[in-house]
């Protein structure tokens, strides 16, 4: 029986349309009900996760930053947080400034960026409200902590990309794809399964008594760690092939389907909770 289910945001919750349906949201609301613990594992920002856990009334702590953060809505200060290391943020720099890279710094729960050649909008929708232009990624480094980088690339560079920062850097730091204009660096160890790993002991929930669903290459850590691992429709074939189910799409609220099977279906049999 699953207790606990984590599900990633953009491609799984969110389709093209930046919202939830009502599908799912009552489904959410079905599990929680039952006593079933549902939690949010994305790439994105805490400042960003937490209108929509409140939202869904989800009090659980969140997965935000590829792992890297494990904090709940409400909380004024993380279970746990990693963060990058300096020189090797300094390394990807002088890497960055070589190849004319589109590098994006996240520190300090800001988003920095030194040009833009594209619109606020679409950097906005991509990386985040929170957007600090300058002129030079190094001074930021001594200003605050960073937390990961991400990478503009287009789709067709994406792999190549990926390929390249690992064979670089791969010792020193975690990179994953999480969207097919993303490339992102992580501090070494930090992924989706990890952060949920750590979060299931934070709530000692068996790891066969934990869901996990996605769609995107940054999921796959989470979906292999899960005892029940769900691909959505819409994900790329790696997910697909490493996934114990899959649902539909996310325009066909593939996300309330799984919690319809593997939530509320034994529930009713057997509530979570008196």
């Amino acid at each position: 029986m699953i207790r606990l289910a984590a599900f990633d945001l953009d491609g799984t919750l969110i389709g093209d349309e930046p919202s939830i349906s009502p599908r799912v949201r009552q489904a959410i609301g079905a599990a929680q009900a039952y006593g079933g613990m549902v939690t949010l594992a994305t790439g994105r920002m805490f400042d960003f996760l937490v209108p929509i856990a409140h939202s869904l009334n989800i009090t659980l702590p969140l997965i935000c930053y590829q792992g890297g953060m494990i904090r709940a809505a409400d909380a004024p200060t993380p279970l746990y947080r990693a963060t990058m290391d300096r020189s090797l943020m300094r390394d990807v720099l002088a890497w960055q400034a070589e190849r004319d890279a589109r590098l994006v710094l996240y520190a300090a729960d800001d988003v920095f960026l030194t040009e833009r050649r594209c619109s606020d909008e679409f950097y906005r929708f991509m990386l985040g409200e929170r957007l600090r232009w300058v002129d030079d990624l190094a001074p930021v480094l001594e200003q605050h902590e960073p937390i990961k980088f991400v990478l503009l690339v287009e789709p067709e560079e994406a792999g190549r990309v990926q390929t390249e920062l690992e064979g670089r850097f791969g010792e020193r730091m975690a990179v994953t794809r999480s969207h097919e204009m993303i490339v992102e660096g992580n501090p070494a160890g930090v992924s989706k399964g990890d952060a949920l790993r750590r979060l299931a002991v934070h709530l000692d929930i068996p790891q066969a008594e934990v869901m996990a669903v996605g769609d995107q290459l940054n999921d796959l850590t989470m979906l292999t760690w899960a005892g029940v691992g769900v691909a959505m429709g819409n994900a790329i074939p790696e997910v697909k092939r490493a996934a114990d189910w899959i649902a539909p799409a996310v325009d066909e609220d593939g996300a309330a389907a799984a919690i319809e099977r593997f939530v509320l279906a034994p529930a009713r049999e057997k509530p979570l909770s008196p």
